[in-house]
C-alpha cells in the first residue's frame, strides 16, 4: 500500500501511520474521485474509516456509470489508508439524510413508516451492503419531545420514548442482519432542543429524573440490544454537566453511557465541524478532552472545517499522552474497542443489485417526497 514520504510530525514519519491515527473517521470531500487533499490525510493518519456523502457519487449518471467510479473510488481509499479493513460509514435515515443517488430507495422520514421499521431496515441494508457500506449513523432515537425542535422533527420515530424503542428495535435488528452496524445517536438525546447544533450549542435544562424518564430509556434499549456503536450529542445537559457538552463530557459520556447504561462499545462524535463545537475544537486541546471523556472515535467531515486539522488533533492526543494528561491504561482500552469493532465488521464488496430488488423496495414504506422537506436539517 502507498504512503507518503519525507514529512514529519511530532517525530513521526508520515510513511508510517499516526498513532492515534485510528480514533478519527474522515469525511471525504464532495468528490467522486479521490482529492489529493484527501489522499494526504488518509497516508498521514491511517484512520479508522472514512464517511461518505453525496458528493462521493456521481448524483447525475446512470446506475452502472456511478457505481463504477464509485468502485474505484473506495480502493484508492482503501490504499491510501494502508489497509483493507476499515469502517465504511453513511447517514442513511431517509428523508433528506440520504446520500446516494437512484435507483438506491429514497424512504421518507422514519415518522412516515414507524410500523414498517422492520420491512425499511432490511431494504436499506441490503442497499448499503452493495456499497460497501458497513456502518449506518441511524436509527435516530431521540424523542422528539419539543414541537420547536429545527433539527429532529421527522427523523424521530415518535414523541414519546416508547414509540421510538418499538420502532428502534426492529430497525437495528434488521439492519444489523444484513451486516451493517447501526450507530443509535445522538446521546443522550438532541429531541428537547430549540436550537440546531449544527449552527450553535443547543441547551437541555431539565431535571435529571426526566432525561432518564425520556432521553435515556431509547439508548438504554438499544444498548440492551447489543449495538456496537453510539454516537454523542453536541448539546449542554446542565443537570449531569454544566461546563461542557456531551462529546466533552466524563460525566455524560463515561458516566452515564459507559458506567450507567453498560455500554461496551464504540462512541463516536457527531461530526465536530458543527458551530456547537467546531471552535473548541479549534482552539486546541479538545481532542484529548474528548477521548477522556470516553469517545473512540472523532469525526471530522469536510463541510464544516478542514479536515486536515485531524492531523493537528491526532498530534495532540500524542502530546496528551506524553504528558501524562491521557494515561496509557485509557487509550489502550479505547484502542481494543476500536481494532475489536474493525476485527468484527464485514468487508463487504461493491455489487450491482437487479432492478427487481429497488423496485420491492419501493413498495415497502413511503418514499421521501423532496417538495416537502418537513425540517430544517442542515445536510450536506
Amino acid at each position: 500500500m502507498r504512503r507518503s514520504k519525507g514529512n514529519t510530525r511530532n517525530g513521526n514519519t508520515m510513511n508510517q501511520p499516526h498513532p492515534f491515527g485510528h480514533h478519527f473517521l474522515i469525511g471525504l470531500e464532495p468528490s467522486t474521485r479521490l482529492t489529493e487533499h484527501d489522499r494526504r490525510i488518509l497516508e498521514a493518519l491511517s484512520p479508522a474509516g472514512v464517511i461518505l456523502f453525496k458528493g462521493s457519487f456521481d448524483q447525475e449518471a446512470p446506475y452502472e456509470q456511478w457505481l463504477e467510479m464509485y468502485r474505484q473510488l473506495m480502493d484508492d481509499v482503501r490504499s491510501a489508508i494502508g489497509r483493507e479493513r476499515i469502517i465504511v460509514s453513511i447517514d442513511h435515515e431517509g428523508g433528506r439524510v440520504y446520500r446516494p443517488p437512484p435507483p438506491m430507495t429514497s424512504f421518507a422520514y422514519a415518522r412516515e413508516w414507524p410500523a414498517r421499521a422492520e420491512a425499511v431496515g432490511r431494504a436499506m441494508g441490503i442497499e448499503l451492503r452493495s456499497l460497501g457500506v458497513n456502518v449506518d449513523f441511524a436509527p435516530v432515537v431521540d424523542v422528539d419531545s419539543n414541537p420547536d425542535n429545527p433539527v429532529i422533527g421527522p427523523r424521530s420515530f415518535g414523541k414519546t420514548p416508547e414509540e421510538v424503542i418499538r420502532a428502534a428495535l426492529p430497525f437495528i435488528r434488521a439492519l444489523e442482519a444484513e451486516g451493517i452496524a447501526a450507530c443509535p445517536k445522538h446521546f443522550p438525546g438532541h429531541g428537547d432542543t430549540s436550537v440546531d447544533s449544527h449552527r450553535e450549542l443547543p441547551v437541555v435544562d431539565r431535571p435529571f429524573e426526566d432525561l432518564e424518564r425520556i432521553e435515556l430509556a431509547p439508548f438504554r434499549a438499544t444498548v440492551e440490544a447489543g449495538v456496537r456503536l453510539v454516537m454523542t450529542a453536541h448539546v449542554l445537559f446542565p443537570a449531569v454537566d454544566s461546563e461542557e457538552p456531551a462529546t466533552l463530557s466524563r460525566p455524560i459520556t463515561t458516566g452515564l453511557l459507559r458506567e450507567r447504561l453498560g455500554f461496551e462499545g464504540v462512541i463516536v462524535t457527531d461530526d465536530i465541524g458543527m458551530h456547537a463545537v467546531s471552535n473548541v475544537f479549534q482552539r486546541g486541546g479538545a481532542a484529548a478532552d474528548c477521548i477522556r471523556a470516553g469517545v473512540d472515535l472523532i469525526d471530522i467531515c469536510a463541510f464544516g472545517l478542514n479536515t486536515e486539522l485531524a492531523l493537528v488533533l491526532a498530534d495532540e492526543i500524542t502530546n496528551a499522552q506524553r504528558s501524562g494528561a491521557l494515561g496509557d491504561e485509557l487509550l489502550a482500552e479505547s484502542r481494543a474497542r476500536i481494532e475489536n469493532l474493525l476485527a468484527e465488521l464485514p468487508q463487504h464488496p461493491i455489487e450491482r443489485l437487479e432492478p427487481n430488488v429497488f423496485e420491492r423496495h419501493a413498495w415497502l414504506a413511503p418514499l421521501h417526497d423532496p417538495s416537502g422537506q418537513g425540517t430544517g436539517t442542515w445536510q450536506p
